[in-house]
């Protein structure tokens, strides 16, 4: 389970004063949530550690959401409004991605990690929604697990087979999916377009656009999906 790096001083008042120079590796807490409910044990990774030695001990991999990729990785220039980007990140999870795709480490990817599956194989991104297009996105006005919008799947898709034909979902996020990379499939849409289901077909890797583990159904569909691939013998 990927997740930020911060300096300590972000978190305030309840880290003591000497601390505020160290770093501290962070993950909300619903994604453990939902790992833990779907019958898996979840373990936090850190970059620190070589990405094969890690691969090698680690049953699935989860790529949680996160801050915007830089658009150098799909070969743009920056939008104006293109979100914070860390660097680090991106090479270390990108590394991490194809590390477990070579040893069929099964890999779900939510919000970010959607993005992130999709640059690895050669798609790009759309840097910015525009606010009020369709049914809008980055819903930052409703709580975490309101749902505001529906995502429709794919007939014969792996998503449909976890989700069904459709379901309504929440909408956190500002980037997408645009050119679909290679070996991927869109399975999901919103109603205005937006690909909110990335799969490779033949290979067990399923990403989606929208916060499963902050909607109020558990186990999620897509959670249970990785516990089952982690569990199964390679």
């Amino acid at each position: 389970m990927t997740g930020r790096r911060w300096p300590a001083s972000l978190l305030g008042a309840k880290v003591a004063a000497p601390m505020h120079a160290a770093e501290v590796d962070v993950h909300f807490s619903d994604y453990s949530h939902a790992v833990v409910a779907a019958g898996g044990v979840p373990v936090g990774l850190s970059r620190d550690a070589p990405v094969e030695l890690v691969v090698e001990r680690m049953d699935g991999l989860l790529l949680s959401g996160g801050a915007d990729i830089d658009p150098a990785r799909y070969g743009e220039e920056r939008a104006p409004d293109c979100g914070t980007v860390e660097e680090e990140r991106d090479a270390w999870e990108l590394e991490l991605f194809e590390a477990a795709r070579e040893r069929g480490v099964p890999v779900f990817g939510v919000c970010r990690g959607i993005q992130l599956v999709n640059v690895a194989c050669g798609g790009t991104l759309v840097q910015h929604l525009q606010p009020g297009a369709g049914d809008g996105h980055s819903r930052l006005d409703v709580a975490r697990h309101d749902v505001v919008h529906t995502v429709k799947f794919v007939p014969g898709s792996l998503a449909a087979s976890l989700y069904g034909t459709e379901i309504a979902v929440n909408s956190l996020h500002h980037q997408a999916v645009n050119e679909v990379g290679n070996g991927a499939i869109a399975s999901g849409h919103s109603p205005d377009g937006t690909v909110e289901a990335l799969e490779i077909p033949g290979s067990p890797v399923f990403a989606v656009q929208w916060h499963p583990e902050m909607l109020r159904t558990h186990p999620d569909p897509g959670f249970l999906w990785l516990v089952e691939q982690s569990s199964a013998p390679r």
